[in-house]
């Protein structure tokens, strides 16, 4: 089964729904409670997405030469190993985050998610991310990767055909 370029909730939603009416006129004593049991977790931070994913699973990575990191960013690569150590993974764990490994992924999907009319309020589990850093080439450069498991998108339905939004997306390449 599948929702196309759609994200797709609406589409399950109302598959599940004319499922739902054929059983209740194949057994009239069924009693419907709710078309979801919210397992699916929409629109809220759950460990399921986090360790299964949602949607579109994404990870990406760079090496950030030392020149850079020191002109550009106004650091050096063993300073930035440490901070995202210390505050990405270790402050993170403390706190309990689900997901939430990152300096604030979630500003970066808001404001695309915006951009390419998607439903802004994905942006819960869309923000799921880890963000790891390393020192390569004997200490010198930066690898840089993020995982983000639970991407919610589409480029069709929503927000997706307005003018701007549409725009954004053929920006894009989808």
């Amino acid at each position: 089964c599948s929702t196309g370029d759609a994200m797709g909730m609406n589409m399950v939603s109302k598959g599940v729904q004319n499922v739902l009416d054929f059983l209740v006129n194949q057994f009239p004593d069924m009693d419907v409670l709710g078309i979801s049991g919210n397992y699916c977790s929409d629109k809220k931070p759950a460990a399921v997405n986090w360790i299964e994913g949602r949607g579109k699973s994404v990870v990406c990575e760079a090496v950030i030469k030392e020149e850079v990191v020191h002109k550009v960013l106004k650091t050096n690569v063993a300073a930035l190993v440490e901070l995202n150590m210390l505050k990405n993974l270790t402050g993170s764990a403390i706190a309990g985050a689900l997901g939430g490994f990152n300096a604030h992924a979630s500003n970066i999907v808001s404001a695309v998610y915006i951009a390419t009319g998607q439903d802004p309020a994905q942006n819960v589990e869309s923000s799921h991310c880890i963000t790891m850093m390393e020192a390569v080439n004997g200490g010198k450069d930066l690898h840089v990767s993020v995982s983000m498991p639970s991407i919610e998108v589409g480029t069709v339905g929503g927000g997706t055909q307005l003018a701007s939004q549409s725009a954004c997306l053929n920006l894009l390449g989808v």
